[in-house]
């Protein structure tokens, strides 16, 4: 074997040249390594002893407190044409401001004159109203006529009905009056013609009592007749009683059918002006909408539509908002297993991205280090990312908020606990359970006892 190294095998090797022989070769040199394992063991259990503050981090982004308060976005309720802006990004605007004018796209709404035009259809409408309203009074004038005057007819031919009868109860005791007096003329007749045979009376007396007989028969037919045309007139009453009741009575009929006809039309004219009125206000509104106006007061952010001539759809959006006045808020998420302690009111400690946590001398305006918040809300369901969301508000004991800060920048937080050993957090961490674990149950426990 070809031997490149200066040493050489077949000499004894020199141990005294290294360092870590003489180490080996010292009898106390393991128990100085076992004395130092011992004492690193004992410092460590030591420092498990040592009080640490439990926290919960999050980051978050700024917001505001109420939902009117966070950035608006302006819609278009109708299509149209962009034909000029009012407004520049960043400018102010009052509430109420024009923004801009669009123009018609719907060929149903190009006549300039269409609301005129349905305002003259809406009050040609209403006149056919009042028309209707008018031959439904008529209407029922004639037919409060008529019925009256039905009353008095049926009055007046049950008058002559009654006269009829009457009538009929005159010749009838007038035609037995003539029945008994041709009775007795017969039989005064029949003894004088009897005593004219025997010779007891003359012819000139016979012929006498024979002309009486003529007469009483004569009489007997005539009152005959005037019974039977008595009872005629009574029958004539009748049917003139009763043709006065029919007439009067379609003539009611046809007076209440043309009174029906007329609410009807009337009825459907005015579900015509109802439409008509209907369409005459959204024609009044849409004209309005031509005009996009600023719900609030506030500053111009962003422009989502911007050339002239561009089309715009319903409910597109069009610019967005900043309010004037508004109160900021930190909007962050826990999570879920960090959550059962989490309180409203509870103190929490905010670095804003822009103002160091650390104080600078050179930087006395920007550099206050963390600053104070509370707990405003804590929503009760999880988020889409499964973290729930906490929305804090600036503690008024604590130094102010920076006035530079705007909606959208960044924070970070940290809630600050109870003080533990290091050995508990360690223990909790690994099994998972939530800071204050026991102490949330056994408060759970006595809200649920004060409840009961």
């Amino acid at each position: 074997m070809l031997n490149i190294s200066k040493n050489s095998i077949s000499q004894e090797f020199d141990k005294s040249r290294f360092g870590i022989f003489k180490n080996l070769e010292n009898r106390n040199y393991g128990k100085n390594v076992l004395r130092f394992i011992l004492a690193f063991v004992v410092l460590s259990i030591l420092f498990t002893f040592i009080p640490w503050t439990q926290n919960i981090r999050g980051n978050g982004t700024m917001t505001t407190l109420g939902p009117a308060q966070r950035p608006q976005t302006v819609h278009s309720i109708i299509a149209g044409r962009i034909e000029k802006w009012f407004v520049r990004e960043g400018d102010f605007v009052k509430k109420g401001d024009t923004i801009l004018f669009i123009s018609e796209i719907k060929d149903a709404y190009f006549d300039p004159n269409l609301l005129q035009r349905t305002q003259s259809q809406l009050k040609a409408k209403e006149n056919s109203v009042q028309s209707y309203m008018n031959k439904v009074k008529s209407l029922d004038n004639q037919v409060d006529a008529l019925v009256q005057t039905s009353k008095l007819k049926i009055e007046q031919a049950s008058n002559k009905l009654n006269q009829a009868h009457l009538k009929v109860t005159s010749d009838s005791i007038s035609y037995q009056v003539a029945k008994t007096n041709y009775f007795i003329a017969q039989r005064q007749y029949a003894r004088l013609e009897k005593l004219y045979k025997d010779g007891l009376k003359s012819l000139t007396d016979l012929e006498n009592r024979k002309l009486t007989l003529q007469k009483t028969n004569a009489e007997l037919i005539k009152t005959e007749n005037d019974l039977l045309s008595s009872k005629n007139s009574v029958i004539n009453s009748r049917v003139e009683l009763n043709s006065i009741r029919y007439q009067y009575a379609d003539k009611v009929a046809k007076s209440e059918s043309e009174k029906s006809t007329a609410m009807s039309d009337m009825y459907n004219t005015e579900t015509e002006v109802t439409k008509l009125q209907n369409q005459y206000m959204n024609f009044s509104v849409r004209t309005g909408l031509y005009y996009i106006t600023s719900p609030q007061s506030g500053y111009i952010t962003k422009t989502l539509q911007t050339g002239l001539g561009e089309t715009i759809k319903e409910g597109e959006d069009i610019v967005s908002i900043m309010p004037e006045k508004y109160s900021l808020a930190v909007s962050l998420y826990v999570k879920p297993i960090d959550l059962p302690l989490v309180r409203k009111g509870q103190k929490v400690r905010i670095q804003f991205d822009g103002w160091p946590a650390i104080v600078f001398s050179g930087w006395p305006n920007t550099s206050y280090g963390t600053f104070g918040g509370k707990i405003f809300a804590i929503d009760n369901f999880t988020s889409d990312n499964g973290k729930y969301r906490i929305l804090i508000e600036p503690d008024s004991e604590d130094h102010p908020w920076p006035k530079a800060l705007r909606v959208g920048a960044g924070a970070k937080n940290m809630l600050l606990l109870k003080d533990v050993p290091i050995w508990y957090e360690l223990w909790r961490q690994i099994n998972g359970f939530p800071p204050d674990f026991y102490t949330g149950l056994s408060m759970s426990k006595t809200n649920e006892n004060e409840a009961i």
